[in-house]
């Protein structure tokens, strides 16, 4: 498959492309700026050298894509998606957002979204797009280290059943992960806010957290 990374020039985005790069698939990262997405696409190929990757503006990569990663801050969501708009018609997007802001003496904090998460958010603007989420609890610095596997849990949510399956058998493609169907969209708002408090339990204990469900 090919896997565009919108926004994919930061830590979680590089990291989620290098991962499946390493698993096959084409990759290509996308920024405001052509070159910066060039900068991201050269920093993937030096992890994984034979790997096909690509770099651009966000328009340029998602063209083409089999799936469309968003991977930027939540202050970016509205403007990019109102951006990119029909070019993501149709298309599998998987959302990374996790709403926080860091407040000096507490640390992370979840936001409250007006759509209640930015899953929900995101599906208003792509009407025609099969919108769901997943991978916000993961470490980019876990997912950069390619020789070691990540036990954890991906939480995937999204009322598109068939576009829920095709994020989870990638997230399975990711050594020690597996990727579990955590319901519809409005889900997505809880596992959105569980990544402020993974931020402030790898401050506390100066470590990287993951989740992992039991008993399914």
């Amino acid at each position: 498959m090919k896997l565009a990374f919108v926004g994919g020039t930061g830590p979680e985005g590089l990291g989620l492309a290098m991962r499946f790069a390493h698993a096959g698939h084409e990759v290509a990262i996308g920024s405001r700026s052509h070159e910066r997405g060039e900068e991201g696409a050269a920093k993937v190929r030096e992890a994984v050298p034979a790997a096909t990757v690509s770099g651009g503006d966000n328009a340029e990569v998602v063209g083409d894509a089999d799936v469309v990663f968003l991977t930027f801050p939540y202050s970016g969501q509205q403007p990019t998606l109102e951006a990119l708009g029909a070019a993501l018609d149709g298309k599998i997007v998987c959302n990374v957002v996790a709403p926080l802001e860091f407040q000096q003496g507490i640390g992370a904090v979840a936001l409250n979204v007006p759509g209640k998460s930015a899953l929900q958010e995101a599906m208003e603007q792509l009407p025609n797009a099969r919108c769901v989420s997943a991978f916000q609890n993961m470490s980019a610095e876990k997912l950069m280290e390619l020789d070691h596997p990540i036990e954890c849990d991906v939480l995937v949510c999204g009322k598109d059943a068939e576009a829920k399956q095709v994020v989870i058998d990638l997230a399975n493609q990711i050594d020690g992960v597996r990727g579990v169907d955590a319901g519809g969209a409005s889900q997505s708002r809880y596992v959105e806010m569980i990544t402020s408090l993974l931020i402030n339990l790898n401050r506390k204990h100066k470590t990287q957290t993951s989740i992992k469900v039991v008993g399914i």
